[in-house]
């Protein structure tokens, strides 16, 4: 089956993101949220990151408006009865996933292809919520999703050899570059994430060094763009904390049992950019060292 329609169910971050580079590769989109206001959020912030790419020269009046032009917006699963290939990003929690899935199951064609792009919660599990298991994937963008090249695409128990072929068309279609990876807790590339997030934690909590230094020492040492703990607050506090949850929770390992002072984060709502707070305050409009609590 030609894939022209996928539908992109989440609006946020990641779920933005993903609608974008769709877009830009020639699918229609549908872009699915629950509110109206996230959808719009969502398409502005697209709208907003196409315009830098005009003003850079990288592409056209004429193929921004291309581009928002193929994105539709839905806050009902109905519309799914047009989408050829469907891709989850809502909220990293399994109960959450499933419901989605189910009544998607009940709308969409028989042929149409499930992925999720869920970081850590086995595909197996939420393939088995479905009629489909074997139109069903993981499908793993990393953020954020425009600049990122890697789809981590992810087979599940019964999930059939060409809809593991549609999936890496649909992704090298989008620019992407792909790695299969076997259905295990946290995939491959946050697992290995988690454990050196965790060793950065231990740092932290032993006094080794500040978080301040600790972020600065990985980007100039290790070279990465940004350090361990502005990049959670950049992605969610709170997805890093599930990560954790669902690693401990498959493998037993003491090494991903989520930290105290991590819980206490999501617990208290600082989940990062988007609360204000996280690792850093962001209240101010600037990011600085947090002065109301310690690590």
């Amino acid at each position: 089956m030609e894939i022209k329609t996928i539908m992109v169910v989440g609006a946020g971050l990641m779920g933005g993101g993903i609608a974008q580079v769709a877009a830009q590769a020639g699918y229609n989109v549908i872009m699915n949220d629950v509110k109206m206001e996230f959808i719009d959020r969502g398409f502005n912030t697209i709208a907003g990151l196409l315009e830098k790419q005009v003003k850079k020269e990288k592409i056209t009046k004429k193929d921004k408006e291309t581009i928002l032009s193929r994105i539709d917006k839905s806050v009902v699963f109905d519309a799914a009865q047009k989408a050829d290939f469907v891709i989850e990003a809502a909220f990293e929690n399994l109960e959450v996933k499933k419901g989605i899935f189910q009544q998607l199951d009940a709308i969409c064609r028989e042929n149409v292809v499930f992925a999720s792009n869920t970081s850590s919660i086995p595909i197996t599990t939420l393939a088995a919520a479905t009629r489909r298991p074997d139109r069903f994937i993981g499908m793993h963008f990393f953020s954020p999703v425009p600049v990122m090249r890697l789809v981590e695409v992810i087979p599940g128990l019964k999930t059939s050899g060409q809809s593991v072929k549609t999936t890496e068309e649909i992704a090298s279609k989008m620019g992407k570059e792909t790695v299969r990876v076997k259905d295990v807790p946290g995939f491959l590339v946050n697992r290995c994430n988690a454990a050196f997030r965790a060793e950065c934690f231990k740092c932290l909590l032993e006094g080794v060094a500040s978080l301040e230094d600790i972020d600065k020492a990985i980007k100039l040492g290790l070279n990465h763009p940004m350090g361990p703990f502005e990049l959670a607050d950049f992605v969610g506090v709170e997805i890093g904390y599930s990560v954790f949850k669902t690693l401990y929770e498959g493998y037993k390992d003491p090494k991903f049992a989520p930290f105290l002072v991590l819980e206490k984060l999501v617990i208290s709502g600082d989940l990062g950019r988007k609360t204000g707070k996280g690792w850093y305050d962001y209240t101010s409009g600037e990011k600085k060292p947090r002065t109301d609590i310690t690590f």
